[in-house]
């Protein structure tokens, strides 16, 4: 089937991304016999002609629209993002009558009330390469879509439960071809997202990626991994993003990753996700061989308390012991505190600040007021305490903020921020 993929991401919070997800549909659709176009509005200039053109051009069957973000997870000016995925899907209403089917991490969350939100005809949770094959050969075939893994329809109060690919390598990776597709802001330099392991099994207290990858780990082969970073690196690319949850999980595959990757000797530079835990140096300095320029070292707390709080597995030595590792081989460290959370209290947020300070790291985000996700403890701890009722689905935001700490903790926040420019609050 003619099919048109739209990443209807126009954000840039942290930075600009391209859309992995989408191209890995892309790439398993295409294996499949279908002919693919995908759209990236991250450019934001002229969505809608930029739309208008594919369907004139391409004539798509069916629509796939990629959902990334719902809002921005700040308590504080909230800004909730799904009103210009609404102008996308209102916008391919007008253009065709071609079937509009959702995904990405954003929908996967909340895919009910996404899908209603947007009037879409379906949409698929969590990972899409293979059911979103099968839907288009269903399509196709003009057969019942209905029971296909992760699948949600209108008014379907019991879809199937979404399926976790177990053998990653049945799917292509994307090709450079795919992620050359314009989208993003000229002279901004992109760091290509690139996914090696699905799947967390950590469970952080807030955390929302088992909706959308489950808790069960996966794993690419490393050749394949090696000979795909190749290709991008043959085609220009030299920046990447591995935006694995957990890099250094399981320390085995990540150390055999960078050693790889060293010995290829592809000049790149990239950064990933460090989970402050089961990290020794030998891993730390096949990293920094292999052309690791900076980690994002989500440590969250300096509170041995609060951190027992979020389900932590490391504690705050431990936090200290590998941020001084990455700094002797000079892999730069984006720190990331998340404040005001069950438990916390004043002398809990300052143990934090006082921390995450004496750490000396190159950069340092803190966010104020945890969002809530649905079925995640954190979400059950706010329902006993009376802040959500059970079954809400949290599609508009929703924050924990510990009580006795709202105005007190922003200022506080704001205090520090002020006189360190490397500080993000």
């Amino acid at each position: 089937m003619k099919t048109l993929l739209v990443s209807a991401n126009t954000e840039q919070i942290n930075m600009p991304v391209l859309p992995v997800g989408l191209a890995a549909v892309a790439a398993a659709a295409a294996q499949a016999g279908h002919e693919v176009r995908i759209v990236n509005l991250m450019a934001r200039r002229g969505s809608r002609a930029r739309l208008q053109e594919a369907f004139e051009r391409f004539q798509p069957e069916v629509v796939g629209v990629s959902v990334r973000n719902i809002d921005d997870q700040c308590m504080r000016d909230r800004w909730f993002l799904l009103d210009a995925v609404k102008e996308v899907v209102d916008d391919l209403r007008s253009l065709s009558h071609a079937p509009i089917v959702l995904g990405g991490a954003g929908f996967s969350i909340f895919p009910r009330s996404v899908l209603a939100y947007l009037g879409a005809d379906m949409g698929i949770q969590g990972e899409g390469e293979a059911a979103f094959v099968e839907l288009l050969e269903r399509l196709n075939r003009k057969a019942d879509p209905r029971g296909i893994p992760g699948l949600v329809l209108p008014g379907d109060d019991s879809p199937a439960p979404p399926g976790l690919i177990r053998n990653l390598d049945a799917f292509p990776l994307p090709g450079p071809e795919i992620h050359l597709e314009p989208g993003a802001p000229d002279g901004e330099k992109i760091w290509l997202p690139f996914q090696t392991r699905r799947g967390c099994p950590m469970q952080c207290i807030y955390c929302s990626t088992a909706a959308i990858e489950g808790r069960i780990p996966r794993k690419r082969s490393l050749d394949l991994v090696v000979r795909s970073i190749s290709e991008h690196a043959d085609a220009g690319f030299d920046h990447f993003f591995f935006v694995d949850n957990t890099f250094n999980l399981p320390p085995s595959y990540a150390k055999d990753l960078c050693r790889r990757l060293a010995s290829a000797d592809l000049k790149i530079r990239w950064r990933c996700i460090l989970y402050p835990w089961r990290v020794d140096e030998e891993l730390v300095e096949k990293m920094a061989e292999a052309g690791c320029a900076e980690v994002s070292f989500g440590f969250e707390s300096g509170s041995e308390k609060i951190l027992r709080h979020m389900n932590k597995r490391f504690d705050t030595r431990e936090v200290r012991r590998i941020s001084d590792l990455l700094k002797k081989h000079r892999i730069a460290r984006m720190g990331f505190l998340l404040l005001g959370g069950p438990g916390e209290t004043k002398e809990t947020v300052l143990e934090s600040l006082n921390f995450a300070e004496s750490l000396d790291l190159e950069a340092m985000k803190i966010t104020s007021g945890i969002r809530i996700y649905p079925n995640t403890t954190l979400a059950r701890i706010a329902a006993s305490e009376g802040l959500i009722q059970q079954g809400d689905d949290l599609l508009f935001p929703v924050f924990y903020m510990a009580s006795g700490l709202e105005t007190w903790l922003d200022d506080t926040v704001g205090a520090r921020v002020e006189n360190r420019p490397h500080w993000i609050g």
